[in-house]
């Protein structure tokens, strides 16, 4: 895992393109995913994590594996230095999915913001819907505070159910 930087588009784009069909299961969660993805938007992202990161707004990390193929990414953003709290958001490449990538990522990147950034707080919105997401969030600690009723919706207006989860300390 190591934070985006310049060059890394390409790698982005080709993840995202594999995963389409997973990513926009989830409108709600990932709007970025209901856009026609390429490098150059892939390029800005990266770019742009950069820059969040220069002003301590967010920290994107790109997760990788053995073979230095993109899997994924996770970060932090919504950030609150008054409290400090943070807001954890994550995808997985649909070829890495259910090999435990995303709670070994989740939680070295939960590790990070308690031990080095000093948050307080860290909390990730998932759909109620998105087993998956929800399921990560809980193994890697993280408590289900609550079911926000037709807290979302969907692009064809359909109400949805968002659920937060939370690690404090």
């Amino acid at each position: 895992m190591r934070l985006a930087g310049p060059g890394d588009g390409q790698a982005v784009y080709a993840a995202v393109v594999e995963s389409l069909d997973s990513l926009r299961a989830w409108p709600t969660s990932l709007p970025w995913a209901l856009y026609e993805p390429s490098a150059s938007a892939s390029e800005d992202f990266c770019l742009a994590s950069m820059r969040d990161r220069e002003q301590g707004t967010g920290l994107a990390f790109l997760v990788w594996d053995h073979e230095q193929r993109l899997i994924g990414s996770v970060g932090l953003h919504t950030i609150r230095w008054d409290i400090p709290s943070m807001e954890i958001g994550f995808w997985m490449r649909s070829g890495a999915h259910k090999n435990g990538f995303a709670k070994e990522a989740v939680t070295a990147v939960l590790h990070l913001a308690f031990a080095q950034l000093k948050a307080r707080r860290v909390f990730a919105r998932t759909d109620e819907d998105n087993a998956g997401s929800r399921a990560t969030c809980a193994s890697a600690g993280m408590l289900l505070e609550g079911v926000m009723r037709n807290e979302r919706i969907t692009p064809s207006g359909q109400l949805k159910n968002g659920c937060v989860y939370a690690a404090t300390r």
